[in-house]
């Protein structure tokens, strides 16, 4: 199952993109899921990324890998897959893309493709992590603000 979100941030498409770093990484945490970020190498091909998520004092591990990373003139992008995932997940696929639209400003978008072993759980799934993935907007917009 696919989604993605969209986000128009201040700020050149270089910069933006540079930012995906730990800093920001602590700044997109959700409000209701615990998640502590236990190693962070990077965003280009070969670094991982590796994480705590649940509720409460019960947390599951997740690591995902960054698979590829690609700049251009006109949109810079970087991909993590999920190679050890937290139930019901299977598959996990997260393309970070920074779109330029101007010289200040880009759009971030979250583009997601996740599994679960059933077709019925990832319909149960979609609106969860879609609302997730929504409450990153209002962060990503105060964070790149602040960098203005």
């Amino acid at each position: 199952m696919n989604f993605c979100i969209r986000t128009k941030v201040p700020g050149h498409y270089d910069r933006v993109f540079a930012a995906f770093d730990r800093e920001l990484f602590e700044a997109l945490k959700p409000p209701v899921m615990g998640l502590d970020l236990d190693r962070f190498d990077g965003s280009s091909p070969g670094n991982e990324v590796h994480l705590r998520v649940g509720l409460g004092p019960i947390k599951t591990r997740w690591v995902s890998v960054i698979t590829e990373e690609i700049k251009s003139e006109s949109e810079n992008y970087f991909i993590d897959e999920g190679k050890v995932l937290p139930w019901p997940l299977v598959f996990w696929r997260h393309k970070h893309r920074v779109l330029k639209l101007s010289e200040s400003e880009s759009e971030i978008l979250d583009d997601i493709e996740f599994k679960t072993p059933f077709k019925w759980l990832d319909k149960v799934m979609y609106p969860v992590l879609v609302a997730q993935f929504k409450m990153r907007s209002p962060a990503y917009r105060r964070y790149f603000t602040s960098f203005e």
